[in-house]
């Protein structure tokens, strides 16, 4: 399932069959939904045979479906070690995005993020980050639902860099999902190195989790930067863009904080430090979670907010909260991290105490 076509090509060629096989096992995967060899009827029997002694097309397992107020729909998925991670399905009126987790919890720790209060325990494979998308297009029969991909889930995506961009290109590809790159943005939080990789590598849309316009400010907030800092990551950012001619904007994502990064100042520091970058400014209103001492701004304090960016030539965006009612909006993803028996029925305790 993990395969991209590059991949599945060696595969087949590995096993003496013909290159062309890989486009036709894809189509299966990813258009059809089929996951049993034997369905797939242009292949002959041998080919079957030889197929079902070699590999098997598994997706993850959905553990548990919320559904909230608006339609937003929260899946529990289950992976092969027995974490457990979370994906969203947020339909609109033209378009389903999917939001997709790449890891299990999170090492960056970002203060206003409940899964990376929780900490880290593993990289999703290729086969689980693919397998969201399978299931949410087929796991109901609704085949080709979703529009949209969005790599905001759980973990950090560019610290998972080779699933990652395995199944990005799963997704774009003609005889799987066939995705443009303005319908995959990819969210890092700042892994300079692998922007400028990315870049390399695969054309889709990027998105940037700023939050904060200094230094200082986002060392506290996205402990990541100590590393990285922000003049480093936009020099990234324009390297980035310098490498496509055809791309125009990044998405800089700032989550409105109370009192930490909304006062009218702070609009002010931002509209100077992204004058010389092409972007678009995706303010997304702070969701609680449980144990943060952090508060969501009033909505007049965010329109005045997005006001002083788009009177400065800027397009704002004020993220309307989707799903917070099932736990399912930005930051606040949790799924479980532990692999025993013993976590699973944590978990299920949790349900039960949610219903």
């Amino acid at each position: 399932m993990g395969y991209s076509l590059e991949s599945l090509e060696n595969f087949f060629c590995g096993i003496g069959e013909q290159k062309f096989r890989a486009k036709q096992l894809l189509s299966w995967i990813h258009k059809k939904g089929i996951t049993n060899f034997n369905l797939m009827t242009d292949f002959n029997k041998e080919l079957r045979i030889k197929l079902q002694s070699l590999a098997i097309i598994k997706p993850p397992k959905i553990f548990k479906e919320f559904i909230s107020e608006e339609g937003t729909k929260k899946f529990l998925i289950e992976l092969e070690s027995g974490s457990m991670v979370e994906m969203v399905i947020i339909p609109e009126k033209n378009r389903k995005t999917l939001c997709i987790s790449s890891q299990a919890g999170c090492a960056l720790q970002c203060t206003f993020c409940a899964t990376g209060a929780q900490g880290f325990k593993q990289d999703l494979k290729s086969d689980e980050i693919i397998g969201q998308l399978w299931l949410a297009n087929f796991h109901n029969k609704e085949i080709n639902q979703i529009t949209n991909v969005v790599f905001m889930g759980m973990g950090e995506p560019l610290l998972n860099y080779d699933a990652v961009l395995e199944s990005a290109k799963i997704m774009k590809d003609p005889h799987s999902y066939g995705l443009s790159r303005k319908r995959i943005t990819i969210s890092t939080s700042g892994i300079v190195p692998n922007i400028l990789k990315l870049s390399q590598d695969i054309d889709v849309s990027l998105a940037i989790s700023l939050h904060a316009s200094d230094d200082i400010l986002r060392d506290e907030i996205v402990p990541i930067n100590k590393k990285y800092p922000i003049k480093a990551l936009l020099d990234a950012c324009k390297e980035y863009l310098s490498s496509f001619k055809n791309k125009k904007t990044i998405t800089m994502e700032y989550i409105l904080i109370d009192g930490i990064n909304d006062s009218i100042e702070h609009a002010k520091q931002l509209a100077i430090l992204l004058s010389d970058i092409s972007c678009k400014i995706n303010l997304i209103p702070f969701n609680n979670f449980k144990g943060t001492t952090y508060k969501r701004p009033s909505n007049n304090k965010m329109s005045i907010f997005k006001k002083y960016l788009m009177d400065k030539g800027f397009i704002a965006t004020l993220r309307i909260t989707r799903g917070d009612s099932v736990a399912a909006a930005c930051g606040q993803l949790v799924g479980d991290l532990s692999n025993t028996v013993k976590g699973k029925n944590l978990i299920k305790h949790r349900l039960i105490n949610e219903r």
